[in-house]
């Protein structure tokens, strides 16, 4: 009894092998589901994208085709079957653009205008938001107070006392008094966005700038400027595209010798069914400019505008 009990306890040891989890039926599902719902939220998002993109650019698509077509194709029947006869289409209108005096200047007004105004309202505007962010002097915060002030006065209080004051010093119905306009109204915007950038560079840069012996003017030069040039192109753009596609700044304040492209495009509407051949040219020329703007410096636009999305 007493052996028998003793051959039990000296039996080896079987370790008992681990029990493999066995996966809910279930955990399969959700995944599979979560995946099929990304899937097709991806596709709506996407198609809802490609059909704006189609809304967006059949209205370029049809001007550019009429403004190639003659003016009998354009009369006879949509710019839609130019697309199935292609004969149709030739440069004579662009020709006849450029041999229309009013419409040639009306276009090189406008470019005299936007660059001018564009340059303007990006150096001053780097200028002082240079100062406000990083430079202390009296009366700092109260000025920028009244900057951003600025904003919310409309454009439209601002045209009759502005018409009287270029009309006594000899502005008025010239490009440097609508220049200056939109210089003005442009500022304010400008200041407030770049000054609110400048004041995200790290302190401790500009203080060891400063250490190093580097002067104001070196600092902004040399390394705010680069630092804020995704901001900078982002407004480059947007003063831009505000100045070249502005009418009513420019129908008041532009004479028939200084008016832009955009007023003299208003101007010859009246006579729209005999002037087709030249306004439709004309108009295709007032958009694709700003989009090769906006494309040739989307890189920086849309690094301007992420810059304070992520950190």
């Amino acid at each position: 009894m007493s052996s028998h009990s003793t051959i039990e306890r000296r039996r080896p040891w079987r370790a008992t092998p681990p029990v493999k989890p066995v996966p809910a039926p279930s955990a399969q599902g959700p995944r599979r589901g979560s995946r099929l719902s990304r899937l097709l939220s991806t596709s709506v998002v996407q198609g809802l994208l490609i059909l704006v993109a189609l809304v967006w650019i059949t209205p370029l698509a049809g001007l550019f085709l009429s403004s190639m077509r003659s003016e009998r194709d354009n009369a006879s029947d949509g710019w839609w079957t130019a697309l199935t006869d292609p004969s149709q289409l030739s440069l004579e209108n662009y020709g006849a653009l450029l041999k229309d005096s009013g419409i040639a200047a009306a276009f090189g007004n406008t470019v005299l205008i936007s660059v001018p105004t564009t340059v303007l309202v990006v150096g001053i505007a780097a200028l002082a938001g240079y100062a406000f962010a990083w430079l202390e002097f009296p009366g700092r915060d109260g000025i920028f107070l009244v900057v951003v002030g600025l904003l919310v006065v409309p454009v439209q209080i601002g045209l009759l006392p502005v018409a009287k004051l270029f009309g006594a010093v000899g502005l008025f119905g010239t490009i440097a008094g609508v220049v200056l306009f939109h210089v003005a109204y442009g500022l304010p915007f400008a200041v407030f966005l770049l000054r609110n950038y400048f004041a995200e560079i790290p302190r401790e840069m500009l203080e060891a700038a400063r250490m190093d012996g580097g002067s104001e003017w070196r600092i902004f030069s040399r390394l705010v400027l680069p630092l804020g040039r995704p901001a900078i192109a982002s407004l480059a753009i947007f003063q831009f595209l505000w100045v070249w596609n502005d009418m009513l700044v420019a129908l008041l304040f532009a004479d028939s010798g200084s008016q832009p492209l955009t007023v003299a495009l208003q101007s010859q509407m009246r006579q729209f069914g005999s002037n087709i051949g030249v306004l439709a040219p004309g108009a295709f020329l007032s958009l694709v400019v700003p989009l090769v703007v906006f494309f040739a410096f989307q890189r920086h636009f849309v690094q301007g505008v992420m810059a304070g999305s992520v950190k």
